[in-house]
């Protein structure tokens, strides 16, 4: 089945688009559907990032869209049942996942919808392939959102992501700051009542629920955590029995995808048996984090440094950050040593930032932005630091 319709499109649909075809121009937007469906016969690309091996760039990128999967699921759930607690009413498990699939797919779809539209008119308009990597960036923008946020908001960042963060540096593998963080960086500082402060997210649904969640929550956890109280409560206003542990397993409210610590290390497990992302990267980020941790509990003049430093593991927008941002191979460190200190020095700043700055009690948006400026740095260092080894190494013999 699958030869007769590579078959047909081969023999009826291509020679249309090919050079001399009444749609020649439209070629860029039919080599994305074709090459989408069946393995090209072709390297990806001759700049940026490409792939030289059994698979190409999108079966790579299609495989970190499946590692994002179990984030997404657990985020459709969660926002049902968020919805439900805020309320105050019991719900069953198809129920939850219903209502959080009608409230996270809207988002899903405009992203991709939004982010694809600009990459068809620029390949069209330039004559080149469509870019791959906005497979994986039109997943991560709906995940590192809050579940309430307007979908023209959604459209707006990742048309802004896609043309400033990427298109303007000319596409895949040629962008120096990660496209999902920016476009969550756009909403943050266009629209800061949208994407911070210490109130829960929970979908909409009706204003009985808002007005239940806002009047019975203090806020969230990351907000809870700097205010010395006797311990954290959910959207419903009960208090958890163990923080920690509702935490990692993603029974808080929160970004639709960033909620579940556990969701988010099958997904890093995916990544690191397939060989796609850097395990250094993720290991230096959790040891930059912890370290950091500690080094505040040792030293706490105010109520967000005694936060135990295991809980920052699993707070916030942390795991998610360093799974599937941090290790984008892009915007991060490209060299061995770089990777380690890359991601060490991320775990490091986004405590930083998210102990000192109360205004934003998340930090590892900046931080990962931030080291994605420093990352050609830290490697130009590291290389010349070999090259300098080499040089003793070479005098010595001779």
């Amino acid at each position: 089945m699958s030869n007769a319709i590579h078959n047909f499109l081969e023999e009826k649909v291509k020679p249309n688009f090919d050079k001399g075809g009444k749609l020649e121009k439209y070629y860029p937007a039919y080599d994305a559907l074709e090459t989408f469906m069946f393995v090209p016969g072709h390297t990806t690309g001759k700049t940026g990032s490409h792939i030289r091996d059994g698979i190409d760039m999108k079966r790579t990128m299609i495989m970190v869209v499946v590692a994002l999967l179990p984030a997404l699921l657990f985020g459709i759930w969660n926002t049902g049942h968020q919805y439900y607690l805020a309320l105050g009413e019991q719900a069953d498990f198809m129920t939850k996942v219903i209502y959080g699939a009608i409230e996270v797919l809207p988002i899903v779809v405009v992203s991709y919808a939004a982010g694809l539209g600009v990459e068809f008119i620029f390949a069209i308009i330039n004559k080149h392939q469509v870019n791959e990597g906005f497979l994986v960036s039109g997943m991560l923008i709906p995940l590192c959102l809050p579940v309430e946020i307007p979908l023209w908001m959604v459209a707006a960042a990742t048309i802004f992501a896609v043309i400033i963060g990427k298109e303007v540096f000319g596409g895949t593998g040629m962008n120096i700051l990660n496209v999902a963080l920016t476009a969550r960086a756009f909403l943050f500082f266009a629209y800061p009542t949208w994407m911070s402060g210490d109130k829960v997210w929970i979908g909409e649904g009706t204003n009985e629920a808002v007005a239940y969640a806002d009047g019975s929550t203090g806020a969230t956890l990351l907000a809870q955590a700097t205010e010395k109280s006797s311990g954290f409560v959910n959207a419903a206003g009960a208090q958890y029995g163990d923080t920690f542990w509702n935490a990692f397993m993603g029974f808080i409210p929160g970004s639709i995808g960033e909620t579940s610590t556990l969701a988010i290390l099958i997904g890093a497990a995916i990544l690191l048996i397939t060989g796609i992302a850097s395990w250094k990267i993720m290991l230096s980020g959790v040891l930059g984090a912890y370290v950091m941790g500690l080094i505040f509990n040792a030293f706490a003049v105010n109520p967000f440094m005694e936060v135990p430093a295991h809980y920052h593991l699993v707070m916030g927008g942390f795991a998610f950050g360093i799974v599937f941002m941090a290790t984008d191979p892009v915007s991060a460190a490209q060299t061995s040593t770089g990777k380690y200190v890359y991601g060490f020095l991320i775990g490091i700043l986004g405590i930083m930032i998210r102990v000192f700055n109360p205004a934003y009690p998340e930090g590892i948006m900046l931080a990962i932005l931030f080291m994605n400026v420093m990352a050609p740095l830290i490697d130009h260092y590291v290389i010349q630091a070999n090259i300098k080894r080499r040089k003793k190494r070479t005098l010595a013999v001779a």
